[in-house]
């Protein structure tokens, strides 16, 4: 007996990486157990990772799930790239989290984070006509009837997909633009939530293939009136679930010293042409907080101020951040701060 196990890795292509995905049978029925599946090699210089001369790159799984796109017994197999000195590839932006995910475990820091994606149908988003463009923004969010939707196929079989994984999404919606929807991964620890949005991430793009459509992760897929494309992150620890004090040392730490521009500038490629002010943005170059503020670089839940504890949400990540980065700055950030103030 054989099944099918697709190895799933983040190339090294610049600004923004690209996924990659190959095939290997395996003898055997898959155990469920990452530990159990063996590392494999690629040609490095076809992905941005190797020259010619010394092409060889590894792929060690770290993530495995049930393919829901071939059924039966066959796997999904997220893995991380290394050199074949088996030392992380300086793609590899997984092997960074890992130690700073372990350093503040202890304060429980989780994530749920909010991918805003856009359908294109060829060089045009889905819902735009022909060489024109669609009514203003206002009735798309949410929305529903064929005047306003568009794309609600695909993004019920892509949920439908990520289930059967048994991937932790909490929710989907229709978004502010035409043809732009989100679905919602987490709560789940760094680790877990940055593993399983890139996992759920190929199965969009995997998903959306079936149906002749692309689907991209630009922050800003079209120029002018039109929302842009976010992963808004929403974080908390053990100290936040239980006290507002620590809500508000998490939202300091994000805007001390340099910390606002050491973050945007690793929240995804494009991102000015999205934190622009305009759109539920806050200017890319400026930090602020509030309560119920979309216009903030970091929003307080209205019930979160009520309630006296819970999380708070980093609205500044691009679409196209890198989770296993955005995580670790987070992390790093406001555990070390509530660590400090003595909030764990």
């Amino acid at each position: 007996m054989t099944f099918k196990a697709e190895y799933i890795w983040i190339d090294g292509t610049e600004p923004t990486a690209k996924l990659r995905s190959k095939t290997k049978i395996m003898d055997g029925t898959p155990s469920g157990d990452v530990a159990d599946l063996p590392i494999w090699g690629f040609d490095g210089s076809s992905t941005n990772q190797a020259e010619g001369h010394a092409s060889d790159r590894v792929l060690k799984p770290v993530f495995t799930c049930p393919d829901p796109i071939r059924g039966g017994d066959d796997v999904l197999v997220l893995c991380e790239v290394f050199n074949i000195d088996m030392t992380p590839h300086e793609s590899n932006t997984r092997a960074a989290l890992r130690p700073v995910a372990e350093q503040f475990a202890g304060q429980s820091p989780i994530f749920g984070i909010e991918q805003e994606y856009t359908f294109f149908d060829g060089h045009r988003p889905l819902g735009f006509p022909e060489g024109g463009f669609p009514a203003a923004q206002g009735g798309y969010y949410c929305g529903v009837g064929a005047d306003e939707i568009f794309g609600r196929e695909i993004v019920e079989k892509h949920l439908d997909n990520c289930l059967a994984a048994g991937l932790g999404i909490s929710g989907i919606n229709a978004e502010v633009m035409p043809g732009q929807w989100e679905f919602q991964v987490g709560p789940l620890s760094p680790l877990e939530v940055s593993d399983q949005l890139w996992v759920a991430r190929w199965l969009l793009y995997r998903t959306a293939e079936d149906f002749d459509v692309s689907a991209t992760l630009d922050p800003k897929p079209v120029k002018g009136d039109w929302n842009g494309a976010g992963a808004h992150t929403n974080f908390s620890t053990k100290a936040m679930r239980e006290g507002y004090e620590a809500i508000i040392t998490a939202c300091e730490s994000l805007g001390e010293g340099s910390k606002p521009l050491d973050h945007v500038k690793n929240y995804g490629a494009g991102i000015d042409d999205r934190l622009t002010g305009l759109h539920e943005t806050a200017p890319w170059n400026e930090y602020s907080y509030g309560v119920s503020n979309r216009g903030a670089s970091v929003r307080i839940p209205w019930q979160v101020e009520q309630d006296q504890k819970g999380y708070i949400e980093d609205r500044r990540p691009n679409a196209n951040v890198d989770p296993y980065v955005v995580t670790r700055l987070i992390v790093d950030t406001c555990c070390t701060a509530l660590e400090k103030a003595d909030q764990v």
